[in-house]
Parts: structure tokens; C-alpha cells; sequence
């Protein structure tokens, strides 16, 4: 499917329920696992004055989503953090992940945030391409610490 037929198919709107499963199929193809019922969870749990989720759809198939939150730090202005960002394999390169986007920034500019952030695997070169052309610049450079509860 071209890009123009996308645009006139496409539809962004917030997360509901019934996307918990769609949406889980696509977490796993970010790397990660997460069941529908975690996925469900989560959209429950959302405080939407501090989160959001969005998802778009083609032809009413879910076949993209974005997660942003605003965070407050000591340091820092409040700012726009985009937690995740995937869209179908087939649906890349038709400006699906751009309207994402641009609906998450907006969501975060109406909720006092400056800036919009995202952070991205090192190993994620196409995704770091798509940021960079979207006006996104690297600022810095991250490793990133866990600890598990059990340790």
C-alpha cells in the first residue's frame, strides 16, 4: 500500500482496551514482551494528566502506537518523554510513526511541556535515522542502569 492510500485510510486516536491485543503483538516487535493483560493493565492504570497512549489504524487494523509522558525532574523544566514508538513492519515509511508524533508532541505541549524527549536502543540505526529527520537531535549519550527488587 502506497503512502497516499495510507493517509486516506489512516486514523490516529488515544488507546482504548480493545487495542491490548494489537498493541502487544507489536511490543514484541520492539524486542519486548508484553501480554495483552499487561498491556490491558497499563492503559487502565494511565493517569491521563501525566500520560498517553495513541494508536493508528489503517483500514481499522492497529498497526502502529506511541506512549508519551510528561516527566518533572529537580534539574529540569518539565518535559515530554515518548517511552515507546513502534509501527507494523509493513506500514514503515508511509508517515504513519510521524503523525504518532506529531500527536504526542502535541499532547505534550498542552500539558506545559517545552521540550519532547526520546531515547532509542544504540543498535536502532533505522529509528534514529526517522528521529533525525523529524528534527530530533541527539543531545546526549546514555548507558542505562538497573536493579532488580531481588538483588
Amino acid at each position: 500500500m502506497n503512502s497516499s492510500k495510507v493517509a486516506d485510510k489512516l486514523l490516529v486516536r488515544p488507546i482504548e482496551p480493545a487495542d491490548a491485543p494489537a498493541v502487544s503483538a507489536l511490543v514484541q516487535q520492539l524486542g519486548y514482551s508484553r501480554t495483552a493483560q499487561h498491556v490491558l493493565d497499563w492503559i487502565r492504570a494511565t493517569d491521563p494528566r501525566q500520560q498517553a497512549a495513541f494508536v493508528a489504524c489503517v483500514g481499522g487494523k492497529v498497526t502502529g502506537w506511541i506512549e508519551i509522558s510528561i516527566e518533572r525532574r529537580l534539574q529540569a523544566p518539565p518535559f515530554g518523554l515518548i517511552g515507546g514508538l513502534v509501527v507494523a513492519e509493513e506500514f514503515r515509511g508511509k508517515g504513519i510513526g510521524r503523525e504518532l508524533c506529531r500527536l504526542a508532541e502535541e499532547w505534550a505541549w498542552q500539558h506545559a511541556a517545552q521540550r519532547v524527549r526520546v531515547t532509542s536502543r544504540s543498535t536502532r540505526l533505522d529509528a534514529h535515522r526517522f528521529y533525525a529527520r523529524d528534527s530530533y537531535q541527539v543531545v546526549k549519550t546514555s548507558l542505562v542502569f538497573e536493579k532488580d527488587r531481588r538483588a
